[in-house]
């Protein structure tokens, strides 16, 4: 390890950071998971928080119920009130990374909304540089919750198309996971899972339980039922090799799933 370290430092100083050597040198250092014990769940804000009581209590329920086995990074959707202010700032030709801010605002506000239900069991919602208290919150209560939109704001990446913000809530929540290097990654949506076409407008449609990234894109599925750039992210990660997509409607789903069930579908990188 001692001379994999001094080979790198010496890289550093001499070749450009996008050097293939270097960056061969960089990926050899030993992997170190942050929070490997922990899983990120994300709450969809329109598929969950939007249909109001009767979706959220009982996920509320079931979520102080399953932190007694397990760690949890809950992350927030922000949902139609997004997709609202995405319509009126298109019209505006305002750009992407002002959207992504507007979006982050209505993911800051599902946050808050899930924070004041879990407050009387001891589970708090933490914004932006909170996300450093994320472990002293996992410790003591085993479950924290965070706003879910990545916070590149201005720093948004355009899209190759329009000027919706291509790294929203579904993204962000991977990106947690990724980097904290989270044993698991759940996206609680209101859909069994993945389909053929979209269950909401097709009536022919056909459930897929487990697929890989590849098999996706090449049914045309990329942009289905997560965020398109999930998938590529999925496909470079280090630690999350595949998520799972649940029906939050259902009771009992998330708490199978946490289990390690097969529950709805199971995108993997490869």
């Amino acid at each position: 390890m001692a001379n994999s370290t001094a080979e790198l430092e010496e890289l550093l100083m001499q070749r450009s950071l996008t050097d293939t050597q270097l960056l061969s040198a960089a990926s050899a250092a030993a992997d170190f998971r942050i929070l490997p014990d922990a899983t990120v769940i994300k709450i969809g804000g329109q598929s969950i928080i939007d249909r109001g009581r009767s979706a959220v209590y009982p996920l509320i329920d079931e979520i102080v119920a399953v932190r007694k086995a397990h760690k949890l990074l809950i992350g927030t959707g922000a949902g139609t009130r997004a997709r609202h202010l995405y319509s009126i700032a298109a019209g505006l030709n305002l750009p992407a990374g002002v959207l992504s801010q507007l979006g982050a605002s209505v993911a800051d506000q599902n946050a808050a909304i899930l924070g004041q239900l879990l407050a009387k069991h001891g589970i708090s919602s933490v914004e932006g540089a909170g996300l450093s208290a994320v472990p002293l919150y996992l410790t003591e209560v085993n479950a924290v919750v965070f706003s879910g939109m990545p916070p590149y704001g201005l720093w948004m990446l355009p899209p190759n198309d329009g000027v919706i913000p291509p790294y929203r809530t579904d993204a962000g929540c991977f990106l947690v996971a990724e980097q904290f290097g989270c044993k698991a990654m759940i996206y609680v949506k209101d859909e069994d899972g993945l389909y053929t076409a979209n269950p909401k407008t097709s009536k022919h449609v056909t459930f897929i339980p487990k697929i890989s990234v590849d098999e996706m894109k090449a049914k045309g599925l990329h942009d289905s039922i997560l965020e398109f750039p999930v998938l590529d992210l999925l496909k470079t990660a280090h630690y999350v090799h595949q998520v799972q997509i649940i029906n939050g409607l259902v009771p009992g789903n998330l708490t199978r799933a946490l289990a390690g069930e097969h529950v709805g579908t199971i995108i993997t990188a490869s």
